[in-house]
């Protein structure tokens, strides 16, 4: 067989197991999949800068309040717990909250009584520590426990812990659910390959008597599956793109800030970029095997 003849039937084997796996059926299942696996690594991936956001925001935060119905004995216990605050070497930095400000976050639910003299609003002291060991946190609460009764010393990581956990669990949550979608790609990828081999069985064992080895045979399998997971791929990625932007866009709106941690870096950017291509690889590799091992059973 010349060299020329040899291109021309290679281009004749191509074009025999050309249909395998269903072309259109094959890069719409890849483009669903691969959408659904890049909105969930988004999510995660969201959820984990929140996570890590709200660990920075909760190191070493403390908040003082005053509690004291008589306007003039809280002023004056506010002004000797801040003395002490601002006497410690733990406490990095302790700022008063003006009543202005507590008057307007009350506001909503109070209207304009909430900037009533008479309204028992107690003083509030915002306490960044230099450390955020339970020691030091300790040694500020007796302080300011022992300057006025009145004081209660909140750490910000008590009571928003709960929703750091929460979000470390969600990221992991979307990190299992990604696994388990690579899988079911890979197994559709495999079902689908050995579809191919079965429907095209008699072409296959012709092409063998030709001389064409098994992994010859395999690669033909893998241009194919190739092709349509790059189709499916670029569909899902744009489909996934769009629904990204218009989440980003509707959570940029809300202008939370819990929610505006849910944001996507350079290297989550790049981590999503780099999961299509991931893809195509999976389903090329995940071909390769099928065809190879099924045709070790078939010949």
């Amino acid at each position: 067989m010349t060299r020329g003849s040899k291109r021309k039937g290679g281009g004749a084997e191509a074009r025999a197991l050309d249909d395998v796996g269903g072309a259109h059926v094959m890069s719409w299942v890849i483009a669903i999949m691969l959408f659904l696996t890049l909105l969930t690594a988004a999510a995660g991936l969201a959820t984990a800068q929140a996570a890590g956001a709200l660990d920075r925001q909760m190191a070493g935060r403390l908040t003082v309040q005053i509690v004291e119905g008589e306007a003039q004995r809280r002023d004056a216990a506010a002004t000797r717990v801040l003395a002490v605050l601002r006497g410690q070497s733990d406490v990095a930095r302790a700022t008063p909250v003006p009543q202005a400000d507590l008057a307007r976050m009350l506001q909503p639910w109070l209207g304009n009584d909430a900037a009533a003299a008479e309204l028992p609003v107690p003083a509030l002291i915002d306490v960044d520590l230099d450390s955020d060991g339970g020691d030091a946190v300790r040694r500020v609460t007796a302080a300011v426990t022992q300057a006025s009764a009145a004081a209660r010393v909140d750490s910000h990581a008590t009571w928003l812990g709960p929703v750091g956990r929460l979000l470390d669990t969600a990221a992991w949550l979307a990190g299992g659910i990604i696994l388990l979608m690579l899988g079911a790609t890979a197994a559709v990828v495999m079902l689908a390959a050995r579809a191919g081999l079965e429907a095209h069985r008699g072409t296959i064992e012709v092409i063998h008597m030709l001389g064409a080895t098994d992994r010859q045979v395999a690669r033909l399998f893998q241009r194919r599956i190739a092709l349509d997971a790059g189709i499916g791929a670029g569909v899902g990625s744009v489909m996934a793109a769009v629904a990204i932007w218009i989440v980003a866009r509707q959570v940029g709106a809300l202008e939370s800030q819990l929610l505006g941690g849910l944001t996507l870096g350079a290297r989550d950017l790049a981590m999503l970029v780099a999961l299509p291509l991931g893809f195509v690889a999976l389903a090329v590799l995940a071909a390769r095997l099928a065809v190879l091992a099924q045709m070790r059973r078939m010949l």
